[in-house]
């Protein structure tokens, strides 16, 4: 038998790899977040990376090490094509022929010009390549990087909470907290796997949101993203201690926001409000995906999502496709992306 050519053996090891490249989401812009995993003759795990920080190994390396030799007439299986270009480091490409693997298989070709090619290499070398699909139930941690290489800009998640009745505040402005623990905890694990988190001047004048990723307890999670505020209002906390000094950026446009973001490196963004910026992105057809925190609570009027329609009616409303539902205790969280048919 020939373990990598076992379809049970390679989509185990590549949940593997995907869960892998999950864990170093938010630390490897403008790269992907790739994981790799190494599997020796007889099909078993010997090696597993993923990519480091921009400037360090990428998961294919970091694999190789883990595997050391071993690695030899094995079988690579990864979340992207490997590249084959250098760049700050070397192609993994040739990492892998020279490591004398037997074959790779991966999930994702590789959409940029600069780094594709991968597999033809790897052939050319005698290596057997593939493609496989991803294995149900696991975290595609590739999305929102390969989303922002189609588009040329960051890829775009819209979040909010509201109501089962779908208001994200009550008639006073209370909205804390319209989701329990759980959801909340939730929010702040995907906030430390963000580029970036984008509100408005209102939401930041509103609530003097910190938008860092922590803890139940309180402290910073290893991770942090970067913080945007987007208005053409000066934003000031206290009568005095201006956002910029506490390390937030500040953007005046949503469009201005978006190049700048892309230009410097970030490629999987979070809007989270408030309504008014979360239109403007909806207007401008830049919310690539959606997630959706729905407590489990009525309020019969209140603070919608958006603040004007963005479609004049029913028929002329954008369809989005479901991705994914998540019950976080009492709380769901619907999540969708945009429908590209």
């Amino acid at each position: 038998m020939n373990p990598h050519l076992n379809p049970a053996v390679l989509k185990q090891a590549l949940r593997v790899a995907m869960e892998a490249g999950d864990k170093v989401r938010g630390a490897t812009s403008p790269n992907p977040p790739v994981g790799a995993v190494i599997l020796d003759a007889a099909g078993r795990v010997v090696g597993v990376g993923a990519t480091q920080p921009p400037g360090g190994p990428h998961a294919e390396v970091m694999a190789l090490r883990d595997a050391g030799d071993k690695a030899r007439g094995g079988t690579a299986v990864v979340t992207l094509e490997p590249c084959n270009h250098t760049g700050r480091t070397g192609p993994c490409a040739q990492a892998l022929i020279d490591a004398s693997v037997a074959a790779v298989y991966f999930l994702h070709p590789d959409p940029t010009p600069e780094a594709g090619g991968g597999a033809a290499t790897l052939r050319g070398a005698g290596i057997t390549v593939g493609q496989i699909e991803a294995p149900d139930g696991v975290s595609d941690a590739l999305a929102g990087w390969l989303g922002a290489v189609r588009l040329g800009r960051p890829h775009v998640t819209l979040k909010f909470a509201q109501s089962l009745d779908g208001f994200t505040a009550a008639v006073d402005g209370s909205s804390q907290w319209i989701t329990g623990e759980q959801a909340r905890e939730h929010v702040h694990r995907d906030r430390a796997k963000r580029d970036a988190i984008l509100i408005g001047t209102g939401t930041a004048l509103a609530d003097n949101p910190s938008l860092t990723a922590r803890y139940p307890d309180g402290s910073l999670r290893e991770t942090q993203p970067r913080r945007v505020v987007i208005g053409s209002r000066d934003v000031e906390r206290g009568g005095s201690s201006n956002l910029a000094k506490l390390g937030f950026e500040h953007y005046a446009t949503p469009q201005e926001a978006l190049a700048e973001l892309y230009a410097s490196g970030a490629r999987d963004i979070l809007v989270e409000g408030g309504a008014g910026l979360a239109t403007s992105f909806m207007e401008l057809g830049s919310v690539d995906r959606i997630q959706a925190y729905i407590g489990n609570v009525i309020l019969g009027q209140g603070r919608g999502v958006l603040i004007r329609a963005v479609a004049s009616h029913l028929a002329l409303a954008p369809r989005w496709q479901r991705a994914a539902v998540t019950e976080l205790g009492a709380d769901l969280l619907v999540e969708y992306r945009k429908n590209e048919k």
